[in-house]
């Protein structure tokens, strides 16, 4: 059982310790070789993850599989890891998001291939180490050091455009970077240590709060991103290598949610309801203005980019309803938008390396051309679009009804994200499914492979699954939610 006790450091520092050796053996002339050692080490590091969710207890209120070394005496800067019931999913679900990467990225990537998934095996143990960190300063740490391999896979495996893309991202990233910082050298100052618990119940004044409100939730809005912080998204998704945009989607753009339940909703309790309105209004924006400008897409891969923002408008809504039937349909819609930008990026990947084209306009008739592959994007976009029985049905109908109750008006406003989101799925089904294109010059194109279908199948599955047993994903999350409110 000791074992158990290091269970977070063995998620985190397994597939960091993997990526590195991959990269050691570049030069290794059998490709194939190396490829099977990615798999095995991203099953590897699978393996702890889900023993962290058969361990949990979900009764607990203080924080799970807790590990504390001291690292930087002189600042009390320690390497402190613990987990609860808002982290929980984030872990596995960050391990089994890089374990599909490595399986679609398996026939595509024909140059530096240990180089690629050993990035990414670093950028997995680096994320789950942002949901495991209870010290601040480590937190920080690992969340700014996943830019490295994330900048490194846009600036290397990219498209035309990837370098303008990765240095917006890095401006806009840094600028954020530079506000939270400065908010938690603050904090520390304050109270001497960097350790987040301690922070949860510091005599900070109204102003003060602002202040620190203001400084984080700049930073993690940028990460999110709720508009107006938003325009470095779609370059990267359009720029980024298909694996790159999925874990960009799917995890990365949990950091900034993450951020906002770790730190700013029980160290600012004044301050959130203070800006809460002014940031409902910012979600709404997101939701209704960004969801006009994904309808009016014609690149495939910057639609589904502009729809996460979209959804992640429903997630900041839900969390600054300050409730707790808010903060667990945001939370479920984040688990449930990890299932759906992994399945859509997928399904543009898995398009691209067909046709070689992004363009809405160059696809056409691929029911009859590849009928397999269309009944899945059929059923995933509806998922996409908040289907009931699917996962995005769960969050999206707890966040409205929770917005209903907060007020009327906001709550009409919310839903329209069932709108928005209706007509770009239903819209992009029917101009690549089923209607014809003048441009489209691909008459004969495969069908998916057996382990294309088994990773959509699989996806598929499970947003079924949560969409009808919801209860798996919410049980482990109420005392952690009614924790965090109190």
């Amino acid at each position: 059982m000791k074992l158990f006790l290091h269970i977070l450091s063995f998620s985190i520092w397994l597939p960091i310790l993997c990526g590195i050796f991959l990269i050691l053996i570049n030069n290794y002339k059998n490709n194939e070789i190396k490829k099977y050692i990615s798999l095995i080490s991203a099953i590897i590091s699978f393996i702890p993850t889900l023993l962290i969710i058969y361990f949990f207890k979900n009764s607990e209120k203080n924080f799970q599989f807790s590990e504390k070394i001291h690292w930087i005496k002189c600042f009390n800067i320690n390497y402190h890891l613990g987990i609860d019931g808002i982290s929980l999913w984030f872990i596995p679900l960050t391990a089994l998001t890089t374990l599909i990467t490595i399986l679609l990225a398996w026939d595509n990537i024909k140059k530096n291939i240990s180089q690629y998934f050993g990035l990414f095996l670093i950028l997995s143990g680096l994320m789950i180490g942002v949901f495991s960190s209870i010290d601040s300063m480590l937190f920080y740490i690992f969340l700014e050091t996943t830019l490295i391999p994330i900048f490194i896979i846009i600036g290397i495996w990219g498209g035309k455009k990837k370098i303008y893309a990765t240095f917006k991202f890095f401006f806009y990233t840094l600028l954020g970077s530079i506000t939270m910082l400065l908010a938690l050298i603050y904090l520390y100052i304050k109270t001497k240590n960097f350790d987040i618990t301690s922070w949860y119940n510091l005599p900070l004044t109204f102003n003060e709060q602002k202040i620190i409100f203001l400084a984080f939730f700049f930073a993690f809005a940028i990460k999110l991103p709720i508009w107006p912080f938003h325009t470095w998204l779609p370059e990267a998704h359009g720029e980024a290598p298909t694996n790159g945009s999925i874990i960009l989607a799917a995890i990365m753009l949990k950091f900034g949610a993450y951020g906002i339940l770790r730190f700013l909703l029980p160290i600012t309790p004044e301050a959130n309801k203070f800006f809460a309105p002014i940031i409902i209004i910012l979600s709404l924006f997101s939701i209704v203005y960004i969801g006009l400008i994904t309808i009016v897409q014609k690149d495939i891969k910057k639609l589904i980019a502009y729809s996460s923002i979209n959804h992640m408008g429903i997630v900041t809504i839900g969390i600054f309803l300050l409730n707790k039937i808010g903060i667990l349909g945001a939370i479920i819609q984040m688990i449930s938008h990890i299932f759906t930008s992994i399945a859509m990026f997928s399904l543009i990947g898995i398009i691209y390396e067909k046709t070689k084209t992004k363009k809405i306009n160059n696809l056409g008739k691929l029911i009859k051309k590849i009928p397999i592959f269309s009944t899945f994007f059929i059923i995933l976009s509806l998922a996409n679009c908040g289907l009931p029985s699917t996962s995005s049905f769960v969050g999206e109908f707890l966040v409205i009804i929770s917005a209903i109750k907060y007020n009327f008006y906001i709550g009409i406003i919310t839903s329209t994200i069932l709108i928005w989101s209706a007509i770009y799925s239903f819209l992009l089904i029917k101009r690549i499914i089923f209607d014809k294109t003048k441009k489209c010059s691909i008459k004969i194109i495969k069908d998916i492979n057996k382990k294309e279908f088994f990773v959509l199948f699989i996806i598929t599955s499970l947003i079924f699954i949560i969409g009808i047993f919801p209860k798996i994903i919410i049980t482990p999350l109420e005392t952690s939610i009614t924790n965090l409110l109190s």
